[in-house]
């Protein structure tokens, strides 16, 4: 069997086990977007503003909800609606790492309710896998996926090597797993979305350890799904409807240059 990365988005929505994962494929396919916007402002009000001006050009956005300073239930309302009106799912950046039993009271309750409202989200399998089987008690009922952290974008990381390969094991043989993140395809074994940060058009880096790669790096090279791009989009001095447009286009791009001719 050709691999998953050599299929459009729309054959494998077309396929896919998971219904999430399904409907997140003909949601890219419908707004041609593999951009996902990691939105991380501290106020609702950039939140929310963030959203809705970047909302028609992604097809998910990554929250950090526990960094917002005025938290409240109409943020999540408000939320939810935007990405109705903009047709873009919601991805909670929790990184869950916990036991499961833990998992299961900050997933589904506090006063966050992330399970009420985010149609994704994460973990780290440092606790196993019983963290996988926590969360999927919580979430899978209301039709939500999980990601698993088999790598991440910073200088220095640590999952590596075998971790990563525990990862990609775990993930093959729990279905709430939708896939990774991470900076490139894992597995053939299932369809399992990857979902790589630290994107820019152009390959450097921060102060803080944060590794930059291009999409074509990410997408047409490594067989990556979703490019997460923050700072690229809206930092200082830039024209964020503008910079969205260029990185939707360049990951679009990226991925049409991947598929069979």
């Amino acid at each position: 069997m050709a691999s998953y990365s050599q299929m459009t988005y729309a054959q494998r929505g077309r396929t896919h086990a998971h219904p999430l994962a399904r409907e997140l494929f003909a949601l890219m396919e419908r707004k041609r977007s593999n951009l996902s916007l990691a939105a991380d402002v501290a106020t609702k009000a950039e939140l929310l503003a963030l959203a809705d001006r970047v909302g028609p050009y992604i097809c998910v956005l990554k929250t950090h909800i526990d960094i917002i300073a005025d938290f409240d239930a109409d943020l999540v309302a408000q939320l939810q609606a935007l990405g109705t009106k903009h047709d873009f799912m919601i991805f909670e950046d929790r990184k869950f790492a916990d036991i499961g039993n833990t998992v299961k009271l900050q997933y589904g309750g506090g006063i966050y309710r992330i399970a009420d409202w985010a149609h994704i989200t994460n973990c780290h399998v440092v606790p196993g896998e019983g963290i996988i089987q926590g969360l999927a008690e919580v979430g899978a009922p209301k039709g939500r996926g999980l990601l698993l952290l088999a790598e991440m974008s910073s200088k220095g990381m640590l999952a590596t090597g075998a971790y990563t390969d525990k990862n990609v094991e775990m993930a093959v043989r729990n279905d709430f797993v939708i896939g990774f993140i991470g900076s490139r395809r894992f597995t053939e074994e299932r369809d399992l979305i990857t979902m790589t940060p630290g994107v820019g058009l152009h390959a450097s880096g921060d102060a803080l350890g944060q590794q930059y790669r291009t999409p074509e790096a990410i997408i047409t090279e490594n067989g990556s799904d979703i490019i997460i791009v923050g700072r690229g989009i809206y930092g200082p001095g830039k024209d964020t409807v503008a910079e969205a447009k260029r990185y939707r286009d360049a990951g679009w791009a990226a991925y049409e240059a991947r598929l069979p001719k």
